[in-house]
């Protein structure tokens, strides 16, 4: 295909692309350039949250489009001060701070605690994090990343930064002290295989935070924007951090990033201590206002609650089938993985074969984060896609 030659010469070749082209998509469906339908379980990788060419965000975009996109940040903006307005209404935030991406948004994050810290002590600059999980691919970000594959080759990577062990308290002990500015942790690791916090973990990590005076910092980036079953994933716990990073489904595929912060976490950002040229524009905020509407409405949340039960009730089905390949299905919401024990690659191929969009991660972990607006419908053609995947896989094994 002509876009397969194009990009194989021109684009660099960060990834290892599926040999697919999407040229249209429709709620939870793609079309390739073949009229081939897709049903999408990955949703762009946790992005597209309200489906592809949601009407209300479409239509946003495109009256955004025809009146203002752009001025920069030096002057005020309605869309971000109104978009600013309903995450803090919705959060425990008070203010916030708009960019581009996720990994920009924990970038910003830790500047902010570093800052906060050596305004109390120039030696209050490190950062707690924890293995297995991912912050993104920049610098700093891949510094606070506790999976070595995203660094190896990229070094000497961000001083000052120290890793515990996920869901245990007494490793967190052991490298916290007076010098930790922040402490940041995903609620449920996303790359990291699907690994959801426990609830005495987070509210430790509170404790902690608060006896060492540093910044709890939460990444939900991948959690956020309903993709658990509440608008950010925080509010399963119990437990509200001081800061929080958003990216991803805020823009339903328009790319926005946010830093959230309350108390002693929300005034240390300053005019001249951190920028972003395009965080935050008219076309990016005016989506995702229409995405929070969306996802605020009343019962959308019970109903993606409703169906991520019944996804993981019929995986947990084909776990009880297929014994010798399925090791455990975990997750919250429509975030889900299904543990193998096998490399999953393969299988997201014959998916992909058979019209199913699926993506592995941790090398074993077949990770589902279909739209949130996905009906019983879909999610049992997608489980039966998977059932005669696991039949044909298990009797060529």
């Amino acid at each position: 295909m002509e876009t397969f030659k194009k990009s194989e010469e021109f684009v660099m070749r960060t990834y290892n692309r599926y040999p697919v082209s999407f040229v249209k998509g429709q709620g939870c469906w793609l079309y390739d350039e073949k009229g081939k339908k897709y049903l999408d379980m990955l949703s762009g990788i946790a992005v597209c949250n309200l489906g592809h060419c949601h009407p209300k965000v479409s239509e946003a975009i495109c009256e955004q489009a025809r009146t203002l996109i752009h001025t920069s940040n030096l002057f005020y903006i309605e869309p971000q001060a109104e978009l600013a307005r309903l995450i803090c209404e919705n959060s425990f935030g008070e203010k916030v701070f708009f960019c581009n991406s996720g990994a920009e948004a924990n970038e910003g994050a830790i500047k902010l605690a570093r800052r906060y810290g050596t305004e109390i002590s120039p030696k209050k600059y490190e950062i707690v994090a924890f293995r297995n999980s991912f912050h993104g691919r920049t610098i700093a970000s891949v510094s606070i990343t506790g999976q070595g594959k995203y660094s190896e080759g990229f070094g000497p990577m961000l001083e000052g930064v120290k890793f515990a062990e996920f869901n245990d308290l007494s490793s967190v002990e052991e490298v916290v002290g007076p010098n930790t500015a922040g402490i940041i942790v995903e609620p449920v690791q996303g790359e990291g295989g699907v690994v959801p916090a426990t609830r005495e973990f987070l509210s430790g990590l509170r404790e902690i935070a608060d006896r060492f005076n540093a910044l709890l910092i939460f990444d939900e980036v991948q959690t956020g924007i309903g993709r658990t079953g509440e608008l950010f994933a925080y509010q399963h716990y119990g437990v509200e951090p001081d800061v929080m990073t958003l990216a991803k489904a805020l823009g339903n595929g328009v790319p926005i990033g946010a830093v959230v912060a309350k108390g002693k976490g929300a005034q240390v950002l300053k005019p001249g201590l951190h920028a972003s040229t395009f965080g935050g524009n008219f076309l990016s905020t005016r989506a995702g206002i229409e995405v929070i509407k969306e996802i605020t409405k009343e019962g959308f949340l019970d109903r993606v609650k409703e169906v991520g039960r019944f996804l993981k009730e019929e995986l947990l089905k084909l776990k009880g089938e297929f014994p010798s390949l399925i090791r455990e299905v975990r997750g919250l919401g429509l975030m889900l993985g299904v543990v193998m024990n096998v490399e999953c690659r393969e299988i997201v191929s014959l998916a992909l074969e058979r019209g199913l969009i699926v993506n592995c991660t941790a090398g074993k972990v077949l990770r589902l984060l279909p739209p949130l607006i996905i009906g019983f419908e879909e999610v049992s053609i997608a489980v039966e896609t998977l059932r005669g995947i696991f039949k044909n896989y298990e009797r060529c094994s």
